[in-house]
């Protein structure tokens, strides 16, 4: 145990404690009769301030602080993986069956199971000599994840003297002893690491490898990589959190972390209903084997807000570490910044813009930082990736608030949802006009080589008839559609056949919610298609009105929801009947004019 000391001030979250000299910055205490779980966050002499975890209703000057001597960390072992934890890692599904639905102040539970037995199996022998990282044996933790029991970054490292045999083991059994320089550490199924340090790596790599998630206006026009960073900020009502649920459904990271900080209860209830119930469309089995839930809402307490985006990003960066690519999705982290604009208000420290500290930045960029896709450490050699993607929620809608501008100094993927696009009820409703991503350069090879070699050029294309459509609706709202000669008339039409063809995609459409790279460059393929041959047709003489009556138009929108990622030869086909109407209509309208 640290220091001891005693409460002398209480407001909210915060609280001020004397005699606590020898204490370190984020040191974990515990304060009160009770035993709240607490973290020093300003030391000054003697006086400690003190953001508390839990409701700090009738804390009284006087009653004990204890020091523990350790910073806020979180235990990282097998176990994880299909649990649903607070803030700081207080498992509250454990917690639920021990003291009922409502949790007690100073309960306290431990994050893993230390009763369970996991089978582990020794990839090591007597003798080996390992560093930090290197992986000593597995558990298979559910059967879509297996654990990796790796030396912790913070070890020695040595020579292994002992390692248990293949068998059954709870957290506590050492399962290898390593001996190094005469000091001799024990190794067991988990380790704890302090939630605000980063883990280490060996190196960082480029971000070349696309995130797949199925959403076509994500994937197709606005991607991001594995280890890239991205934000979804959006008025009330534009569907931010029904697009992070399908990223974490179909995306096809391993291992998914939702963070619910400040979300409201009835919406994270229904998180933590529909998960469990659904199913992973790669194995057919449970979501759940692959998922983990960090669950904080506004009405629990608001410093463990603040602290629920660095259990989960630690937590990620565990399995990253064993060579998989994690996803990260928060929301909203708009929520956890007014959770440091409280707890900066409790320590009457100088607000910057909208009350919010002067360090919102720096504490956003120590969160997006440790997104990556990186050589971890330790043999054998693997590649890991975090990806992280927050959610904002600008008052309003207002993107110029100061959450949303400083988010995006720090992401490369920016997706801005559209009230206008939600209540039209186009869903994703991404305004592809103000969204971007810093991707698109660097995922082209990983497209071009594993698609096809006219991605680029076509979703340049594409994209382009999007802009040109945005600059010509300016000029219908002045004089009219009647202004426009046939060629932006066309371009409009094909513009729409795009919005409703490729872009609107239906979360609940058994076939449309999920498409793969194959079948999105095919429909791509054919609406830039469709304008290539529509354009030529006008210029050889065929009238706006035959083309806009061709029946192959509303097959080609509904290809999105009739043609399955496994029967793509459809859109081929569908390719060549449009060319042949196209020269149907071609021939026709030439031998008539003629």
């Amino acid at each position: 145990m640290g220091v001891k000391g005693r409460i002398i001030w209480v407001a909210g979250p915060a609280v001020k404690a004397d005699g606590m000299l020898g204490a370190k910055m984020y040191e974990m205490v515990y304060v009160g009769e009770e035993r709240l779980i607490g973290e020093i966050i300003r030391l000054t002499g003697d006086t400690a301030f003190i953001q508390v975890y839990e409701n700090t209703s009738g804390l009284s000057p006087g009653e004990p602080v204890y020091g523990t001597g350790q910073p806020l960390s979180v235990m990282l072992g097998p176990g994880i993986i299909g649990s649903i934890y607070d803030g700081v890692q207080r498992p509250l599904d454990r917690i639920a069956s021990a003291v009922g639905p409502f949790v007690k102040r100073g309960v306290q539970a431990s994050p893993l199971p230390l009763e369970k037995k996991w089978k582990f199996r020794p990839l090591v022998k007597k003798g080996d000599v390992l560093s930090p990282g290197d992986i000593i044996g597995t558990v298979q933790e559910t059967p879509l994840v297996e654990c990796k029991i790796m030396v912790p970054p913070n070890s020695k490292g040595g020579e292994v003297v002992n390692v248990a045999e293949e068998g059954d083991y709870t957290l506590e059994d050492t399962v290898a002893t390593l001996s190094k320089g005469g000091a001799v550490e024990e190794i067991k199924l988990y380790h704890r690491w302090p939630v605000r340090t980063p883990r280490p790596f060996r190196k960082r790599l480029n971000p070349e490898v696309p995130l797949i998630t199925g959403q076509r206006v994500i994937d197709t026009f606005f991607p991001i990589a594995k280890g890239g960073t991205g934000c979804i900020p959006g008025a009330f009502g534009t569907g931010k959190t029904v697009i992070l649920h399908s990223l974490a459904k179909w995306s096809d990271a391993k291992v998914i972390f939702h963070v619910g900080c400040g979300e409201r209860g009835n919406e994270e209830a229904e998180v933590l209903k529909k998960f469990p119930e659904l199913t992973d469309p790669y194995s057919g089995r449970p979501l759940m084997e692959r998922t983990a839930l960090i669950a904080n809402t506004s009405n629990m307490p608001v410093a463990a807000r603040e602290a629920s985006i660095y259990t989960g990003v630690t937590m990620a960066e565990f399995y990253r570490d064993m060579g998989y690519d994690v996803l990260l999705v928060a929301d909203s982290t708009s929520r956890w910044a007014e959770a440091l604009r409280e707890i900066s208000g409790r320590l009457e420290e100088m607000p910057a813009e909208e009350g919010y500290p002067s360090y919102l930045a720096s504490r956003l960029a120590e969160f997006y930082e440790r997104a990556g896709r990186v050589e971890t450490l330790g043999r054998p050699e693997r590649i890991g990736s975090v990806t992280l993607i927050g959610a904002v929620s600008p008052p309003g809608g207002d993107f110029t608030e100061p959450v949303t501008t400083h988010t995006v100094r720090f992401i490369r993927t920016f997706w801005a949802l559209d009230p206008n696009l939600a209540y039209s009820r186009h869903y994703p409703a991404i305004n592809w006009i103000t969204s971007y991503s810093g991707y698109v350069d660097t995922v082209k090879v990983y497209w071009e080589s594993h698609v096809s070699k006219e991605w680029s050029e076509l979703r340049s294309y594409v994209y382009s008839i999007l802009r040109r459509e945005d600059e010509l609706l300016e000029i219908v709202r002045l004089l009219g559609p009647e202004a426009l000669p046939d060629e932006e008339k066309l371009l409009l039409d094909v513009a729409r056949m795009v919005r409703e063809g490729f872009l609107q995609q239906s979360a609940y459409d058994e076939v449309d919610a999920y498409c793969d790279m194959r079948k999105q460059f095919k429909l791509l393929k054919l609406f830039a298609e469709f304008h290539r041959l529509a354009v030529e047709s006008l210029r050889r003489g065929v009238s706006l009105k035959s083309i806009r009556s061709m029946p192959i138009i509303f097959r080609l929108i509904r290809a999105k929801s009739e043609v399955r990622n496994d029967d793509t030869d459809k859109l081929d086909a569908l390719l060549e009947m449009m060319k042949s109407e196209f020269e149907k209509l071609m021939t026709k309208e030439v031998v008539t004019t003629t």
